[in-house]
């Protein structure tokens, strides 16, 4: 009986080494913050979950962490793309780093806050390199409050990133951010998604500026100089005013969302969704 069982065993057993085994298609370092605004912060949470569950289902490497003196070439040189979850590197040692990782062919994805430069502000436009040429954005201009879900409409269905999305689709709540530049004159900058006209009025005050009623915003979008993506996603909606900090919203909690994501993911890592099927 014994050798009956170990016989229709090892099989099994077989397969089941030669997955754990099975080496990584590509490796993804995430880097964050997460610390002043509970917004950012409950958002890095959530992806810290969500991205090693799809780093298992699509056969890639996730690590994170919130140590930026590790944006260095001999740490950067053991992965393929780059994340940054919620803020930028402020050290000129480390600016440099990335700016040479990118332009040596690394991959790059950056959500929401890590996009953001204000003068005056803690995060300062103080980086053209990065601001102004690699996102193109230059400076935060405004946004919209509270976060509200927008419908988003695919501007380049082609892309490898959109491509399995419908022509537009609702979102998780979001603020959304306008920016000092205008994307669409810029050619190297080719976006993704914008805000869809059907979504206005968007945001719910209460001041009057931070509900749009009009007008063209980019959500995510490329610089065809680099293997890039900027998507604007990446604030959950929290309980301020009753002081709870409850969370209100979860970014990952929509699917055509989380399909942008992770196909804009395995595009950087260099492989199709259907590919690693």
């Amino acid at each position: 009986m014994k050798r009956i069982i170990a016989f229709f065993l090892l099989p099994v057993m077989v397969i089941l080494l030669a997955a754990q085994n099975k080496k990584p298609a590509f490796r993804v370092i995430a880097f964050y913050t997460a610390k002043n605004d509970q917004a950012h912060i409950s958002y890095v949470h959530e992806a810290n979950k969500f991205f090693p569950k799809i780093a298992a289902e699509y056969n890639f490497s996730y690590d994170s962490t919130n140590d930026w003196n590790k944006l260095n070439a001999d740490f950067l040189k053991k992965y393929q793309v780059v994340l940054f979850l919620d803020t930028r590197p402020e050290d000129p040692k480390q600016r440099e780093a990335f700016k040479t990782y990118m332009e040596n062919g690394g991959a790059w994805m950056g959500f929401h806050f890590a996009g953001f430069a204000l003068t005056p502000s803690m995060y300062n436009q103080d980086w053209d390199w990065y601001h102004n040429e690699f996102i193109g954005a230059g400076q935060y201009k405004g946004n919209t409050w509270r976060p509200t879900s927008a419908i988003l409409h695919v501007e380049d269905p082609n892309h490898p990133a959109t491509k399995h999305l419908p022509l537009t689709f609702k979102s998780s709540p979001n603020e959304w951010y306008s920016w000092e530049k205008d994307l669409t004159t810029n050619p190297n900058i080719k976006i993704l998604l914008s805000i869809d006209s059907t979504s206005f009025p968007l945001g719910t005050g209460p001041k009057p500026h931070e509900i749009w009623h009009s007008g063209y915003y980019p959500v995510a979008w490329t610089n065809t100089k680099y293997k890039m993506i900027y998507d604007n996603m990446g604030h959950n909606d929290i309980d301020y005013e009753n002081k709870t900090n409850k969370e209100l919203s979860f970014q990952f909690a929509n699917e055509t969302q989380n399909q942008f994501i992770i196909d804009a993911l395995l595009w950087l890592g260099g492989i199709s969704k259907n590919e690693n099927q």
